[in-house]
């Protein structure tokens, strides 16, 4: 099997056709969806129109990104058992997301998660900190994507990296500037059915290789590889590494701004947890699949291959697809691919620009008097704006290898977004300057630790040893972001934010007064 040809490189005829049908098709619901998004409710939250069904969905499209599918699958084809951790950990995330914090969420938000940060706090102070919090974790978030962009198109089309970045950038602008989160749920939805169809498929074909009996293939990789591929201790050998990383992905889950804006577009609370419901379901059934995928890649393509056209075994997916499927499906799984990072970014983008025109614009500069037309031309200008700094990014960090920024946008997430979140909705004693500290420290913390950290202070910065010897900063920035929440808030206390908890409880758990 080690004799496998690729055509990886070349220009595909099949995946540039079925790329641009989907672009065609989400530029279509795009137009349609322009007709129906006028006001801050439509463009924002879709009208609040979309069924749990659907949001699911869309969920799942939001949260598979190119990360999961080719990252987690090259990473098990190298790594073997232990690239599983990521797949373990994102999924883990859901439940917690389901009974702690959808129904709080739908019931207490209106577009943004600092509504419910801020709904029985001064709105200013901790709208300015929740807005740090969450446009870093969109920009580390978007830098990993657009950079995955351009080196993918670069490897399928045979187009140069700019030019492909300079696509992504401009299509998934058409798709959020005009169509708004109605565009951006299809797009997502669209998305996800062609991820889980064609990650289904490929799985059929590996296995039937294998005369459809995983055992016999993960044999086969202990025979070829031995017996380290199946036991754990292969990627994260040090455990605080473990739990750290654990944390952030876990609980990063619960503070990803684009994730939890997408209960905002659903009836009610009922609805939130259906959505989530169905969403556990389709991304726990896919994790499985990279799983499959990753070892059928391993034993059919083998690790030399996949490590010699990408370190990262970011195209052991597509080289599986093309040793089991030939040309014509390797066309096919890479536009899907291709699709994921665009629908993703998409999201990315939307989260971002109401960050910058509902909790800044509106609730900051205006003081909370803005009038509906105002406030979508300044989403769309967001929209624009953020559109052009995703492509900038993309150019900059051109050949760098950005899997940590994944990482920091979920411990960013965790530790400025999650504790605040947690905080204000669970705790009566929580503070305006509780949660503007438990932000910032947890912000800070986490961008000061990766720099310091083996990630970028070895690996990118050449230096001789990192400063922090973790990978991951979850563990420390996390548990100093809550300690800090909770001190600074018990040293001020806020008389007017304790009388209202009782009205945020009514509203949180029956959904009185929700909008």
């Amino acid at each position: 099997m080690d004799t496998f040809q690729t055509t990886l490189g070349q220009a595909n005829i099949a995946s540039i056709i079925i790329f641009f049908a989907f672009v065609v098709l989400t530029l279509g619901i795009t137009y349609w969806a322009a007709k129906k998004t006028n006001t801050t409710t439509e463009f924002y939250a879709a009208d609040r129109s979309i069924s749990g069904l659907k949001n699911g969905w869309a969920l799942a499209g939001d949260y598979m990104s190119a990360a999961s599918f080719l990252g987690i699958a090259g990473m098990v084809a190298l790594k073997g058992y232990d690239g599983l951790i990521y797949s373990i950990g994102f999924l883990v995330g859901w439940p917690l997301v389901m009974f702690l914090i959808a129904e709080p969420l739908r019931n207490l938000g209106k577009f943004t998660f600092a509504d419910v940060v801020a709904f029985r706090l001064q709105q200013k102070p901790v709208r300015i900190a929740s807005s740090i919090g969450s446009i870093l974790t969109i920009v580390f978030y978007l830098i990993a994507q657009m950079v995955g962009a351009g080196s993918l198109i670069t490897i399928l089309f045979g187009l140069p990296y700019e030019a492909a970045v300079i696509i992504v950038g401009l299509v998934m602008i058409a798709y959020v500037l005009f169509g708004g989160m109605l565009a951006t749920t299809w797009v997502q939805i669209i998305k996800a059915i062609l991820l889980i169809s064609g990650a289904t498929f490929l799985v059929i074909l590996t296995l039937a290789q294998f005369n459809f009996n995983p055992v016999t293939l993960f044999n086969q990789a202990a025979e070829k590889y031995s017996d380290a591929v199946l036991s754990p201790g292969g990627f994260v050998t040090n455990p605080w590494d473990a739990i750290s990383l654990g944390l952030a992905l876990i609980l990063g889950t619960a503070g990803l701004p684009h994730i939890l804006m997408r209960f905002f577009t659903v009836p009610d609370a009922k609805q939130a947890r259906k959505s989530v419901f169905v969403a556990t379901g389709l991304i726990g059934y896919f994790y499985i699949l990279t799983f499959i995928i990753g070892f059928g890649a391993m034993v059919l393509v083998g690790q030399d291959i996949i490590s010699g056209i990408d370190k990262g075994g970011n195209m052991a997916a597509l080289l599986l697809s093309e040793s089991v499927g030939g040309q014509m499906f390797l066309g096919f799984i890479a536009a899907v691919a291709f699709a994921t990072i665009l629908a993703v970014v998409a999201g990315l983008t939307l989260s971002g620009a109401s960050t910058l025109s509902h909790d800044l614009y509106v609730s900051v500069f205006k003081k909370g008097k803005s009038d509906e037309a105002g406030e979508v031309k300044v989403a769309k200008i967001a929209t624009l704006a953020i559109g052009i700094l995703a492509i900038l990014l993309g150019l900059l960090f051109k050949g760098q290898n950005v899997a940590f920024t994944v990482g920091l946008a979920f411990a960013i997430a965790s530790s400025a977004n999650f504790p605040s979140l947690v905080l204000s909705i669970l705790w009566k004693k929580f503070t305006t300057k509780g949660a503007v500290a438990s932000i910032i420290t947890g912000a800070s913390m986490a961008v000061i630790l990766i720099i310091f950290s083996p990630t970028v202070w070895v690996d990118i910065l050449k230096n001789e040893e990192a400063i922090f010897p973790l990978k991951n900063p979850a563990l420390f920035s996390m548990v100093a972001s809550f300690v800090v929440g909770v001190v600074v808030s018990l040293l001020t206390p806020e008389e007017e934010a304790q009388n209202k908890f009782e009205d945020e409880k009514l509203r949180t758990y029956l959904g009185i007064g929700a909008e």
